[in-house]
Protein backbone atom coordinates (compact mmCIF):
# COMPACT_ATOMS: atom_id res chain seq x y z
CA UNK A 1 0.00 0.00 0.00
CA UNK A 2 1.53 3.31 -0.90
CA UNK A 3 1.44 6.83 1.68
CA UNK A 4 0.01 9.65 -0.06
CA UNK A 5 0.25 12.97 1.65
CA UNK A 6 -0.54 16.99 0.16
CA UNK A 7 2.38 18.93 -0.62
CA UNK A 8 0.81 21.45 1.83
CA UNK A 9 0.98 18.94 4.77
CA UNK A 10 4.69 18.44 4.26
CA UNK A 11 5.13 22.63 3.61
CA UNK A 12 6.08 24.16 7.14
CA UNK A 13 7.33 20.71 8.91
CA UNK A 14 10.46 21.05 10.85
CA UNK A 15 14.20 19.46 10.04
CA UNK A 16 15.16 18.09 12.80
CA UNK A 17 18.42 16.23 13.00
CA UNK A 18 18.75 12.59 14.19
CA UNK A 19 20.47 14.35 17.81
CA UNK A 20 16.93 16.21 17.77
CA UNK A 21 18.07 19.36 16.86
CA UNK A 22 15.45 21.94 15.26
CA UNK A 23 17.72 23.58 12.18
CA UNK A 24 14.72 24.81 10.07
CA UNK A 25 11.46 23.85 8.74
CA UNK A 26 10.34 23.37 5.13
CA UNK A 27 9.30 26.57 3.38
CA UNK A 28 8.82 24.82 -0.36
CA UNK A 29 8.84 21.10 -1.89
CA UNK A 30 10.64 21.60 -5.36
CA UNK A 31 10.16 18.65 -7.94
CA UNK A 32 11.92 17.28 -10.65
CA UNK A 33 10.05 18.86 -13.89
CA UNK A 34 10.70 15.34 -16.06
CA UNK A 35 10.15 12.87 -13.43
CA UNK A 36 7.98 14.56 -10.57
CA UNK A 37 10.16 13.21 -7.97
CA UNK A 38 10.94 15.38 -4.75
CA UNK A 39 14.55 17.07 -6.06
CA UNK A 40 15.15 19.05 -2.62
CA UNK A 41 13.31 21.50 -0.14
CA UNK A 42 13.89 24.94 0.52
CA UNK A 43 13.63 26.02 4.26
CA UNK A 44 12.86 28.68 6.27
CA UNK A 45 14.06 29.56 9.79
CA UNK A 46 12.07 28.11 13.05
CA UNK A 47 9.17 30.53 14.46
CA UNK A 48 7.16 33.24 13.81
CA UNK A 49 9.34 36.56 12.51
CA UNK A 50 11.77 33.58 10.83
CA UNK A 51 12.61 34.18 6.85
CA UNK A 52 13.90 32.00 4.36
CA UNK A 53 17.08 30.02 5.38
CA UNK A 54 18.31 30.31 1.47
CA UNK A 55 19.75 26.72 2.09
CA UNK A 56 18.36 23.83 0.38
CA UNK A 57 18.12 20.40 2.03
CA UNK A 58 18.55 17.90 -1.01
CA UNK A 59 15.88 14.89 -1.08
CA UNK A 60 18.76 12.83 -1.22
CA UNK A 61 19.84 13.97 2.07
CA UNK A 62 17.00 13.37 3.63
CA UNK A 63 17.17 10.29 6.65
CA UNK A 64 13.14 10.21 6.90
CA UNK A 65 9.90 12.02 6.56
CA UNK A 66 6.91 11.54 8.70
CA UNK A 67 3.77 12.48 9.99
CA UNK A 68 5.83 15.14 12.20
CA UNK A 69 8.93 15.89 10.98
CA UNK A 70 11.72 16.11 8.16
CA UNK A 71 14.97 14.30 9.98
CA UNK A 72 18.57 14.79 8.52
CA UNK A 73 21.64 13.02 9.89
CA UNK A 74 23.17 16.01 10.97
CA UNK A 75 23.04 19.69 9.59
CA UNK A 76 25.70 19.54 7.30
CA UNK A 77 22.96 17.52 5.05
CA UNK A 78 21.93 21.04 4.26
CA UNK A 79 23.68 22.89 1.60
CA UNK A 80 25.20 26.06 1.52
CA UNK A 81 23.08 27.56 -0.19
CA UNK A 82 19.58 27.42 -2.40
CA UNK A 83 21.22 26.87 -5.81
CA UNK A 84 19.77 23.19 -6.09
CA UNK A 85 16.42 25.24 -6.02
CA UNK A 86 16.86 26.58 -8.58
CA UNK A 87 15.78 25.93 -12.23
CA UNK A 88 18.87 24.36 -14.36
CA UNK A 89 19.82 25.26 -17.67
CA UNK A 90 18.06 22.41 -18.35
CA UNK A 91 14.60 22.72 -17.11
CA UNK A 92 11.82 23.32 -19.37
CA UNK A 93 9.35 24.73 -17.43
CA UNK A 94 8.69 26.81 -14.36
CA UNK A 95 8.44 26.48 -10.86
CA UNK A 96 5.37 26.48 -8.97
CA UNK A 97 2.11 24.31 -10.28
CA UNK A 98 -0.23 25.93 -7.59
CA UNK A 99 -3.63 27.80 -9.73
CA UNK A 100 -2.28 26.18 -13.01
CA UNK A 101 -5.27 25.01 -15.06
CA UNK A 102 -5.56 20.78 -15.12
CA UNK A 103 -6.17 20.33 -18.54
CA UNK A 104 -6.59 17.36 -20.83
CA UNK A 105 -5.11 16.43 -24.21
CA UNK A 106 -8.22 17.01 -25.72
CA UNK A 107 -8.68 20.55 -24.49
CA UNK A 108 -10.78 20.24 -21.48
CA UNK A 109 -10.60 22.25 -18.63
CA UNK A 110 -10.51 20.35 -15.68
CA UNK A 111 -9.86 22.69 -12.85
CA UNK A 112 -7.43 24.98 -11.18
CA UNK A 113 -4.34 23.19 -9.10
CA UNK A 114 -4.68 23.82 -5.56
CA UNK A 115 -2.36 21.12 -4.23
CA UNK A 116 -0.13 18.33 -5.37
CA UNK A 117 -0.66 14.51 -4.36
CA UNK A 118 2.52 13.38 -3.43
CA UNK A 119 3.45 9.12 -3.38
CA UNK A 120 5.98 8.81 0.03
CA UNK A 121 8.69 6.21 -0.21
CA UNK A 122 12.39 6.15 -1.25
CA UNK A 123 11.53 8.77 -4.10
CA UNK A 124 8.67 10.20 -3.71
CA UNK A 125 7.10 11.40 -6.68
CA UNK A 126 3.67 13.61 -7.28
CA UNK A 127 1.27 11.72 -8.01
CA UNK A 128 -1.68 13.52 -9.10
CA UNK A 129 -3.08 16.98 -8.13
CA UNK A 130 -5.63 18.49 -5.79
CA UNK A 131 -8.12 20.67 -8.28
CA UNK A 132 -11.03 23.18 -7.61
CA UNK A 133 -13.46 22.57 -10.20
CA UNK A 134 -15.58 25.05 -11.71
CA UNK A 135 -18.35 24.42 -9.41
CA UNK A 136 -15.94 24.75 -6.32
CA UNK A 137 -15.74 21.11 -5.51
CA UNK A 138 -12.19 20.48 -4.54
CA UNK A 139 -11.25 17.02 -5.86
CA UNK A 140 -8.39 14.64 -6.23
CA UNK A 141 -7.01 13.32 -10.10
CA UNK A 142 -4.15 10.85 -9.95
CA UNK A 143 -1.76 11.31 -12.63
CA UNK A 144 -0.01 8.53 -15.13
CA UNK A 145 1.12 8.61 -18.57
CA UNK A 146 2.34 11.32 -20.13
CA UNK A 147 2.15 14.32 -18.49
CA UNK A 148 3.33 17.83 -19.54
CA UNK A 149 4.34 21.14 -17.08
CA UNK A 150 4.15 24.57 -17.82
CA UNK A 151 3.69 27.88 -16.32
CA UNK A 152 0.10 27.68 -17.97
CA UNK A 153 -0.99 24.44 -17.58
CA UNK A 154 -0.82 20.84 -16.52
CA UNK A 155 -1.85 18.50 -19.81
CA UNK A 156 -2.98 15.25 -18.84
CA UNK A 157 -4.13 12.01 -20.76
CA UNK A 158 -7.70 12.33 -21.47
CA UNK A 159 -8.38 9.18 -19.14
CA UNK A 160 -7.87 11.30 -16.10
CA UNK A 161 -11.32 12.70 -16.04
CA UNK A 162 -12.95 9.68 -15.13
CA UNK A 163 -10.85 9.26 -11.98
CA UNK A 164 -11.42 11.14 -9.12
CA UNK A 165 -11.12 10.67 -5.68
CA UNK A 166 -12.85 12.61 -2.80
CA UNK A 167 -10.11 12.00 0.06
CA UNK A 168 -6.70 10.63 0.40
CA UNK A 169 -7.87 7.65 1.59
CA UNK A 170 -10.09 6.51 -1.97
CA UNK A 171 -6.96 8.06 -4.17
CA UNK A 172 -5.23 5.15 -4.35
CA UNK A 173 -7.96 3.39 -5.87
CA UNK A 174 -8.62 6.03 -8.63
CA UNK A 175 -4.44 5.82 -9.14
CA UNK A 176 -4.76 2.01 -10.05
CA UNK A 177 -8.02 2.42 -11.99
CA UNK A 178 -6.14 5.30 -14.24
CA UNK A 179 -3.08 3.13 -14.90
CA UNK A 180 -4.98 0.17 -15.99
CA UNK A 181 -7.17 2.43 -18.08
CA UNK A 182 -4.20 3.60 -19.89
CA UNK A 183 -2.83 0.06 -19.97
CA UNK A 184 -5.74 -1.38 -21.83
CA UNK A 185 -5.86 1.85 -23.98
CA UNK A 186 -5.05 1.04 -27.72
CA UNK A 187 -1.62 3.03 -28.52
CA UNK A 188 -1.79 5.57 -31.14
CA UNK A 189 0.20 5.50 -34.11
Amino acid sequence: MTVYMRASEIIKKPVVTLAGEAIGQVKDLVFDSSTGSIRCFTLAGRGLLAGPLHRALLWDNVHGLGPDAVMVRADSALEEDDTAARPGDGDRTGGDVLGVALTTCGGRRLGDITDAVVAMGRAPVVAGYEISTAEQRRVLLPVAGPVTVSDERVLVPDETARYEAADLGTFEEAAENLRGSLRRAPKEG
